[in-house]
C-alpha cells in the first residue's frame, strides 16, 4: 500500500519505522520544515522527490492510498480532511485526534463520506500491559474491574492522559459517562512549542454504572507510571515502564463473603509483560486498519477528546462533576499539542 507520513517530529520517525515493519511502500514524507524533511530523506535513504513541505502538493503527486499523520494536534484535522478528500483509503491520525470537538466531527463526517477509514493511534488494546490485564481483571476469581487508578509523573492531560480515558474504556467495556477534574495552576514549558498548552493534574472519571478512573499526574510528582486495577476479589497493580505485574486475589473459599471483609486470605502471584512502546503497539494498530478491523475508531478519538473537554470545564467549574454529552463547547479549540 502506498503509504505517506505527514509531520517528522519523534512520532514521525517511529511511525516511518512501523510502516517498514509492515512492508507498506513509503512514497512520501512531510513536515513544514524544510530541514527535517532534508534531514529524514537523507536518514532513510529516500529520493528527494519523495520530500514535501506542502501537504496539497504531496497528495496531488504522490497520491498515497495510506496516511499516517503525525503532527502537532493543532494541524490533526486539516490534514485527515485533505487526506480524504483527495481518495486516501486509509488515515492513522495520532492523538490527541483534534484540537476541538467540531474538529473531530467534521474528521469522522467527512471520512465517512468518503468511505475512508480512520483511526486514532490509542494503542492500549494492542499492548501485553493491557490485554493480559483485561483478561486477568475479567476472569471469575478477580470479578472485573471496579476501579482503575492512575498514579504517574508530570504529563500532560491530553497527550498522555487521553490514552488512559481509552485503557478505561477498554478496560471496562463501558464509556466514560461524568468527570471531575483538577487541573495544575502553573504551566509548564511544552517542548513542542511556546504555543502549546497541555496541563498536568487529577481527573476522576466515572460510568453509568459507577465503574472509575483516578488519574494523578500532578506536577509535582516526577517518576514512575503505576495503575492498581481493583474488583471485589482482588487487585492488580502494574508497573508500565518496567513490565511488571503483581497480582493479589482471595483464595476460591473466600470469594463469596461481603468486600467489607477486604483481609481475607489471598494468592498473590507476579507476572512479567513487556514493558511499554510505542513503535511496536502502533504497527499493530496500522495493521488492524489497513485489514479494516479491530482498530481505534474515530469514535473512539472523539470519546477520548469529550472526556477531556469535559475535564476542563470541570476544573473551570469549581470541580464540578460533567456529564460527557452534547452540552460540551463543541467550537471551543485548545491549545493540545
Amino acid at each position: 500500500m502506498r503509504t505517506a507520513i505527514v509531520g517528522l517530529g519523534r512520532m514521525g520517525r517511529r511511525h516511518l519505522q512501523v510502516v517498514r515493519r509492515l512492508g507498506l511502500e513509503v512514497v512520501a514524507v512531510c513536515d513544514v520544515r524544510e530541514d527535517v524533511v532534508a534531514e529524514t530523506l537523507d536518514s532513510e535513504g529516500l529520493p528527494p522527490s519523495y520530500g514535501y513541505t506542502d501537504l496539497a502538493d504531496l497528495l496531488r503527486e504522490r497520491r498515497p492510498e495510506c496516511v499516517v499523520v503525525a503532527t502537532t494536534a493543532d494541524a490533526h484535522c486539516n490534514a485527515v480532511c485533505a487526506a480524504a478528500e483527495a481518495g486516501a483509503e486509509a488515515i492513522l491520525c495520532e492523538k490527541p485526534m483534534a484540537v476541538s470537538l467540531s474538529q473531530c466531527d467534521l474528521m469522522i463526517s467527512l471520512c465517512e463520506t468518503r468511505n475512508v477509514r480512520l483511526a486514532v493511534n490509542h494503542q492500549m488494546r494492542f499492548m501485553e500491559q493491557y490485554t493480559h490485564a483485561k483478561r486477568i481483571c475479567s476472569s471469575e476469581a478477580f470479578g472485573g474491574v471496579r476501579s482503575a487508578t492512575v498514579v504517574a509523573g508530570n504529563f500532560g492531560l491530553a497527550m498522555n492522559g487521553t490514552h488512559y480515558f481509552e485503557m478505561f474504556r477498554y478496560m471496562t467495556d463501558e464509556s466514560p459517562h461524568e468527570v471531575e477534574a483538577w487541573f495544575a495552576a502553573d504551566l509548564m514549558a511544552n517542548p513542542r512549542g511556546a504555543q502549546f498548552e497541555d496541563r498536568a493534574g487529577a481527573v476522576r472519571v466515572t460510568t453509568a454504572s459507577g465503574r472509575r478512573l483516578y488519574l494523578e499526574a500532578g506536577p509535582d510528582q516526577g517518576h514512575g507510571l503505576t495503575v492498581v486495577y481493583a474488583g471485589p476479589c482482588g487487585q492488580l497493580m502494574v508497573d508500565e515502564l518496567n513490565g511488571w505485574m503483581r497480582l493479589v486475589v482471595r483464595e476460591e473459599e473466600h470469594r463469596a463473603e461481603p468486600t467489607t471483609r477486604y483481609a481475607l486470605p489471598a494468592t498473590e502471584t507476579e507476572h512479567r509483560v513487556a514493558p511499554a512502546d510505542s513503535v511496536g503497539p502502533s504497527a499493530a494498530v496500522l495493521a488492524a486498519l489497513i485489514q479494516g478491523d479491530g482498530y481505534p475508531t474515530g469514535e473512539d478519538g472523539r470519546l477520548a477528546i469529550a472526556t477531556l473537554v469535559a475535564a476542563h470545564v470541570s476544573d473551570e467549574s469549581g470541580h464540578v462533576p460533567v456529564r460527557i454529552g452534547e452540552d460540551l463547547p463543541r467550537e471551543r479549540v485548545f491549545a493540545w499539542a
